[in-house]
């Protein structure tokens, strides 16, 4: 397996961990599956994404929102 196959499933894993507790994952306002967001990590094509925690209000994770910052 190749180093950015290995990373990209890596991600993976961690997201759909994050999924399965229950959050939801989203990308640019739309709900996506954590294979979404690891083939957008995988390619990387001049753009950038920053990870949004969101939690309610006793500090519990609920969503997390990936938005693009830049682009090239």
């Amino acid at each position: 397996m190749k180093k950015k196959d290995n990373s990209t499933q890596m991600i993976k894993t961690r997201l759909e961990n994050i999924v399965h507790s229950g959050v939801n994952l989203y990308l640019d306002g739309r709900r996506v599956s954590p294979q979404e967001i690891a083939d957008i990590y995988a390619v990387r094509e001049d753009v950038a994404y920053m990870p949004d925690y969101v939690t309610d209000d006793r500090g519990v994770l609920k969503e997390v929102r990936y938005d693009k910052i830049r682009t090239n």
